[in-house]
């Protein structure tokens, strides 16, 4: 595999939009050719090599190709943005849309991301050490197809909204989250190791919510029927299984109502 290193020379006035930033657009590439493709800010069309230094060369394809990108990238959005495969590292702390409809390879982000990273994901993984914003792995404004595959795992905390619209894939949140998880889904799994404050699976079809620590407000809609045994990442554990949202519709099996599913560990 062979590496790309891009380093933050200044911080722009404005957001730059680095859609260039993932291994599809990089590959087959050498360091000058990236260092001259466009880099939007604002109203103006700008050059990778403006901001960022530019060391190595793209591999034959993008799962050949791996990106390091380096320093304070809070104003740099769209990093691993569509990418199908290969490796984006970030080391540091990144703005919006990281890994935003991404269907395969694998992003590192070694500090925060910013909100809608991960929107309408279907596939790849994402590890981040630090934070997430909100939105995570929701839809798209207007849409209603969010994170449809792939698995994403947040060491720290997580914003609002998180799973929104989610349709498939796996989330892991080892902190804390705000309102509304996995509101309107239609499938997928969230497991969070921390605390949430409230509206757990509103309005959701199916899919399930692992729940480690406290819920502020439990959903109204959402009915306990039993306890259960369950290993969830690794951890066994009595969990309190509750279905929902009752409000809503649920499709059929074989007879059966199928319904989403919060689970409360005991």
């Amino acid at each position: 595999m062979e590496t790309i290193t891009l380093t933050i020379k200044e911080q722009p006035p404005l957001y730059l939009e680095a859609e260039v930033f993932n291994p599809d657009a990089l590959a087959g590439k050498k360091a000058t050719e990236i260092a001259d493709l466009p880099l939007a800010m604002g109203n103006t069309v700008l050059k990778v090599g403006d901001f960022f230094t530019v060391t190595g060369n793209g591999g034959a394809t993008a799962a050949d190709t791996k990106i390091v990108v380096n320093g304070d990238l809070t104003k740099v959005k769209y990093i691993g943005a569509k990418m199908s495969a290969g490796e984006v590292v970030i080391n540091g702390s990144a703005d919006m849309y990281v890994g935003a409809w991404m269907t395969g390879g694998k992003i590192h982000a070694k500090g925060n991301i910013g909100h809608f990273a991960a929107t309408a994901m279907k596939g790849g993984e994402i590890l981040v050490e630090g934070n997430a914003g909100n939105y995570l792995a929701a839809a798209y404004r207007g849409d209603w197809r969010g994170m449809q595959g792939g698995r994403i795992h947040v060491k720290g905390n997580a914003g609002s909204d998180i799973g929104y619209f989610m349709m498939g894939g796996d989330i892991i949140i080892d902190g804390n989250v705000d309102v509304h998880v996995m509101t309107h889904a239609d499938g997928g799994k969230t497991v969070i190791k921390g605390n949430a404050k409230s509206r757990l699976g509103g309005q959701m079809v199916r899919g399930e919510i692992y729940l480690f620590g406290s819920v502020d407000v439990m959903m109204p809609g959402y009915k306990l029927i039993e306890d259960a045994e369950l290993e969830v990442e690794g951890v066994k554990a009595k969990f309190a299984v509750y279905i929902g949202d009752l409000g809503e519709r649920h499709p059929k099996s074989k007879g059966q109502m199928i319904y989403g599913k919060i689970y409360k560990k005991k």
